[in-house]
């Protein structure tokens, strides 16, 4: 990869790093708010819930938009929205109903930067090795939430919950900066779309040639509509990829936005840094799951991980009592499931070619936020009735052993897609696109 697509890549995980601070950064405030506020813990499952679902509008119809209108605007408008956003929550959120509002249009932010960003990165990615470098890039949203957990730590307890928000406003602004002079649009969607010239000034910019990321041909179609997602034998994949995505996010925002009040027993340090030490498992995990992805059978390699991570994560709720046993279990718990959910994004970049990755990977992240949804508001209402910290883990391991069916029945149907020769299989859009 030359030093110019790397610094587009990095560019990328920047905005996924600081996708991943901006959305953690409310669980990490909800227990200090919930003791100024003398709330019940369980009344923050709906504030987790409703900045999900404004990511998940955000996410399904800035996919669409971006396929038709091209990735970069959509990535700038993103920032700057869930920038000013966050920004303000410390001025405006001062009841429930207001933090339920702010959070609603700083997901919708969130949620219509990533298709795009998630695009520009499969679309400059080498396709021998594009698993491990979109893996890589979205590693920078647990790493967000693992700089959001360590400042945490260090932030709550002697400048207040409004912090973490000051630093989740101030930061993406300038970053917004920086993007706008340094992120270039898609030089394959606007060779897809016919404008050659335009590919041709963002390629001799980035001072690369059209073949180190692959010629494009205008497919003769500039819309992407959804129903395309379902034709040419896509149909069995993008149902099972939603699935994957939908389950997967159900467990991740589960215990991410759960994770700093149920380990409250272990002190307050310990269950604001569980949360780092579980993304920063994802991390690592994410690097070593990719590069066998990369090598072998992708959603064999990445469901075999779901599955051997669920047992991980059902351990912590046996072990939330101990400072170091709860760090110990959520490293090896994100090393193997959030290390899985990571890779699985990536799965999905490769399945659809360029006219319809936006689309695509918008939708399946659509998918995912609803998962994400449910998975805070449930985990609340859960809580509130009384169920124990060990059933709760529980469902949550199985969550994963779930997500990995799915992805072992998508390795088994795109086998017979491949067989076929129906066009839609990963390995030849991967290659084609």
């Amino acid at each position: 990869m030359s030093r110019p697509i790397l610094r587009v890549i990095v560019l990328c995980a920047l905005i996924a790093l600081l996708d991943g601070y901006d959305t953690q950064a409310i669980s990490l405030a909800a227990p200090a708010i919930g003791a100024a506020w003398h709330q019940e813990p369980s009344v923050f499952g709906t504030i987790f819930g409703i900045g999900l679902l404004g990511g998940l509008i955000g996410a399904t119809v800035a996919g669409v938009i971006g396929d038709r209108v091209g990735r970069r605007p959509l990535v700038l408008v993103g920032v700057l929205e869930f920038a000013l956003l966050t920004l303000l929550t410390p001025h405006f959120g001062t009841s429930l109903g207001t933090l339920e509002i702010l959070r609603f249009f700083t997901g919708l932010g969130l949620g219509a930067a990533i298709p795009g960003t998630v695009s520009i990165a499969s679309e400059y990615a080498p396709a021998k090795s594009r698993a491990t470098v979109v893996g890589l890039m979205w590693c920078g949203f647990p790493m967000g939430a693992v700089f959001g957990g360590t400042l945490a730590a260090w932030l709550v307890p002697g400048f207040g919950w409004h912090s973490l928000f000051y630093v989740g406003g101030v930061v993406p602004l300038l970053i917004l900066v920086l993007l706008w002079f340094k992120l270039p649009e898609s030089a394959r969607f606007l060779q897809v779309r016919g404008d050659t010239t335009a590919a041709s000034r963002v390629l001799e910019r980035l001072g690369v040639s059209s073949e180190g990321i692959g010629t494009q041909t205008s497919l003769g179609a500039e819309r992407s509509p959804v129903a395309d997602l379902f034709r040419q034998g896509r149909a069995a994949g993008t149902i099972l990829l939603w699935a994957a995505m939908f389950l997967t996010l159900l467990m991740a925002y589960f215990l991410t936005t759960w994770l700093p009040t149920i380990a409250a027993g272990a002190g307050v340090r310990s269950a604001l840094l569980a949360v780092a030490t579980l993304n920063l498992g994802g991390v690592i995990g994410c690097v070593l799951i990719s590069r066998l992805a990369d090598r072998h059978d992708a959603a064999m390699v990445i469901g075999a991980a779901y599955a051997l991570g669920a047992g991980a994560i059902t351990l912590i709720g046996g072990v939330r009592s101990s400072g170091p046993l709860i760090l110990l279990v959520t490293f090896i718990g994100g090393l193997l499931s959030i290390g899985a959910q990571l890779c699985t994004v990536a799965l999905c970049a490769a399945f659809y070619e360029t006219r319809l990755r936006a689309t695509g990977v918008g939708w399946s992240i659509g998918a995912g936020r609803l998962g994400g949804i449910l998975g805070p508001v449930m985990g609340g209402a859960l809580i509130g009735t009384g169920f124990g910290v060990p059933v709760l883990f529980l469902l949550a391991g199985g969550v994963s052993l779930c997500t990995a069916v799915v992805l072992f029945c998508l390795s088994m149907a795109r086998r017979r897609t491949a067989e076929a020769h129906v066009p839609g299989s990963i390995e030849r859009k991967a290659v084609a696109s």
